[in-house]
């Protein structure tokens, strides 16, 4: 999960453990129109309004679908200070970590990289995202450590999946992916007092050469970004090295969502854009930890919110990637922690 450029605000509640059958709200997912539907004939959902009027605009993107309530974890399993409250506890953190902490964000992050493999190995067409999560979920608490983004500020699931259009902060739900689609699944582990954060887009079934470069290039992107990190040298080098490739290749670079700083808390200093600003001026130095994780797009890097107050989508519907990784500085550059052992 990475932090928006702007301040973030959202609603918090309290955890409902219920089974993921549980009642859901939300509209369905989307649906494809009857063959040879002209835009003044009544829309084929039976709304009575005109076909261009209703549901044309929406066709060919991903829809809100119906999400199951937030799902408890046993008490062997310690949570984060949210857990409950829905409202992260703010305290000062170094930017530099000591050993110690470094040690158990190995661990964490260890777990996120592993998490993220299990469920990204289910993803095919057919499946929900909502089964992508309770995968997770249940991934998780096999390795003892709690779903840092369950009841964050009120996010109700273990993971964040974001299909095509959507460039970050996707709730799962009950909408099956689809033969074509991509979906990145964002994972973060909260394990011995500390996170790990890590993500990847995964491609579903069949996908058109256009996605699969734009997967290929967001990867590359995070790994440039990566091999941009020196101690005494600005965050503004990592910006400038992502955004100087995407744009080599055609795409955009998402500006509001960028990567962030991690330990003992979810969300901390420094802010790590993903574009070229002379802003990002914190110097880095060995021991910071913090997230590389860029979105990149196909057309316009710019964002328009769904109603759920979460989901981030392209503002002209164009397939949009990303990949993260969770890093500590050294002396010589970056130790990537989130790596499958």
């Amino acid at each position: 999960m990475k932090t928006r450029a702007s301040s973030h605000s959202s609603a918090s509640s309290t955890l409902a453990a219920s089974p993921p059958e549980a009642a859901r709200s939300a509209p369905s997912s989307r649906s494809a129109p009857p063959a040879g539907l002209k835009s003044n004939d009544p829309c084929w959902c039976g709304s009575g309004r005109k076909y261009k009027r209703c549901h044309r605009a929406t066709e060919g993107r991903v829809l809100p679908g119906r999400v199951s309530p937030m799902r408890d974890v046993p008490d062997h399993i310690v949570p984060t200070d949210y857990y409950r409250t829905g409202v992260p506890l703010r305290r000062d953190e170094p930017m530099v970590k000591s050993p110690d902490v470094i040690a158990r964000m190995r661990v964490a992050s260890r777990v996120a990289a592993e998490v993220l493999a299990l469920s990204g190995a289910a993803v095919a067409p057919g499946v929900t995202t909502e089964e992508l999560d309770l995968i997770a979920h249940h991934a998780y608490l096999e390795r003892g450590a709690y779903p840092s983004t369950l009841n964050y500020h009120g996010y109700p699931k273990a993971i964040c999946t974001s299909v095509n259009e959507v460039i970050c902060h996707g709730i799962p739900d009950d909408r099956p992916l689809e033969d074509g689609d991509i979906v990145n699944i964002d994972v973060t582990a909260y394990l011995d007092g500390v996170h790990g954060d890590c993500n990847a887009t995964f491609y579903v079934g069949n996908v058109d050469a256009a996605s699969r470069a734009l997967v290929d290039t967001t990867r590359e992107c995070r790994d440039l970004g990566i091999a941009a990190v020196r101690p005494g040298r600005p965050i503004s080098d990592i910006g400038r090295a992502i955004e100087t490739h995407a744009q080599a290749r055609g795409y955009g670079v998402v500006r509001m969502f960028v990567g962030h700083g991690i330990g003992e808390q979810f969300h901390i200093a420094p802010s790590v854009p993903h574009y070229y600003t002379p802003d990002a001026a914190t110097i880095m130095e060995p021991g910071m930890t913090f997230t590389i994780e860029p979105m990149i797009t196909m057309g316009t890097w710019r964002e328009k919110m769904w109603d759920n107050g979460w989901t981030a989508v392209t503002t002209d519907g164009q397939r949009t990637a990303q990949f993260e990784h969770t890093l500590v500085v050294t002396d010589e550059g970056a130790d990537v922690l989130t790596l499958e052992p």
